[in-house]
């Protein structure tokens, strides 16, 4: 069985980060979305369960992908679910570079952990997490933006964290 994970903060999930899931569906038998808690990044807009929650509401309706959290390194992770593959998606050039890059630290955690690197389609590269907490913070519209299955949750919670 070709087991992958997906690994990041989702603070939030994107609509990119749910074709990137789907895409890995396609090319995996099974594939777990792994919320990590990244000590190089702020709290964040959302609480990590919320985070979580809003990964499970996007990956029902994938029959081979589930959703996790997980505090430490994604290789720890990876052997603890028997994960041969980390997928992770590049918006641009400079993204390819950066996971590039990190392909080869990966390497040196758990030599086994093949990393896939898939080029976001292009009518989603311009869509980040940071894009999404952008149109939070100023109340714009979120439809194409984030996944549908979770985006009334992700617009309640919001409200309900954000108050002023």
């Amino acid at each position: 069985m070709r087991r992958a994970i997906i690994t990041g903060s989702f603070d939030p999930v994107t609509a990119g980060h749910e074709d990137l899931i789907r895409r890995a569906a396609a090319l995996f038998d099974t594939v777990t979305v792994v919320v990590l808690a990244n000590a190089e990044k702020p709290s964040g807009m959302f609480h990590p369960a919320d985070r979580l929650r809003f990964v499970e509401e996007t990956v029902a309706g994938i029959p081979n992908a589930d959703a996790a959290m997980w505090p430490g390194l994604t290789s720890d992770i990876a052997r603890q679910l028997g994960a041969k593959f980390l997928v992770r998606g590049a918006r641009s050039g400079s993204d390819f570079d950066y996971e590039y890059d990190l392909a080869f630290i990966m390497k040196r955690f758990d030599p086994e952990l093949e990393t896939v690197i898939l080029p976001a389609r292009p009518e989603l590269s311009m869509i980040s997490s940071t894009y999404v907490r952008e149109l939070f913070k100023y109340g714009s519209p979120l439809e194409g933006s984030v996944p549908d299955a979770c985006l009334d949750d992700m617009r309640e919670t919001y409200a309900r964290t954000h108050r002023e």
